[in-house]
């Protein structure tokens, strides 16, 4: 099976730089999207033989999550419970016989740390809600998590410290996450493989490669095994994130 996550900053601006080739190129079983930026009222398009799935933004033009699937889940939910984090299209879940797929994006803490204790809230409810479904079946969760766990995730750590994404408040409650029975599936293969997913459109930072990993696959334990391969396609263009493909034996 193949899933792929990507955080495309405005679909419709993606769209015009590629996004419907590469999307039709890799026929991923699932694509999961984050930042879609558009209500689906605003749809101008479609994707043959997939069912698809929207949480949007109460704010036009905000956030918003997106999930194409080949095959139909036996349920969809939005946000925690069908409720917390709707009004930003936060999260989707879907159900299937084995597994469920959740996509997310991740509320960034934002300059000044604004918003960290929101984001901290957040975490701290996300958590329970994935430990809650791993009771029942294994979890499959990817999206733009909005954080760089390790110093190894990001070009300049030492810089970075109290920055939104890299601050210990949000490394801390990642790891609190991979601690209670989930896996960051790329560092799992890829202990010391450094490779990024984000890039500031600042400082010719995509250029220089001076980028953050901050998009996941996060899997439970006790199918890491199943994980056949994890690839962060940073050659692929259209946003200042590239998409993360996983292979994985369901």
């Amino acid at each position: 099976m193949k899933l792929i996550t990507w955080n495309v900053n405005g679909l419709r601006a993606a769209r015009k730089k590629g996004f419907d080739d590469f999307f039709k190129d890799r026929s991923a079983d699932i694509f999961a999207i984050q930042e879609t930026k558009m209500q689906e009222d605003q749809k101008e398009f479609d994707f043959k033989d997939f069912h698809e799935f929207w949480n949007c933004a109460d704010k036009k033009g905000y956030s918003g999550t997106l999930i194409y699937t080949k095959k139909q889940p036996l349920h969809v939910s939005y946000g925690i419970d069908g409720k917390l984090y709707n009004d930003e299209g936060r999260i989707i879940t879907l159900e299937y016989d084995g597994f469920f797929f959740v996509n997310v994006y991740v509320p960034n803490a934002k300059p000044e740390l604004e918003r960290l204790d929101y984001r901290m809230e957040f975490e701290d409810n996300f958590r329970d809600y994935l430990r809650r479904l791993d009771l029942l079946k294994p979890v499959i969760l990817c999206g733009d998590l909005n954080v760089a766990h390790k110093e190894i995730d990001l070009k300049n750590p030492q810089a970075n410290q109290k920055n939104p994404g890299f601050t210990i408040e949000e490394r801390t409650k990642f790891q609190a996450l991979l601690d209670v029975g989930f896996i960051d599936t790329f560092r799992y293969l890829y202990p010391d493989t450094i490779k990024y997913t984000w890039w500031s459109y600042r400082f010719n930072a995509r250029a220089n490669n001076a980028g953050w990993r901050i998009d996941y696959f996060v899997v439970s334990n006790r199918i890491k095994e199943q994980v056949i391969d994890v690839k962060i396609l940073n050659d692929i263009h259209g946003s200042d994130h590239c998409p993360v493909e996983m292979d994985i034996e369901l």
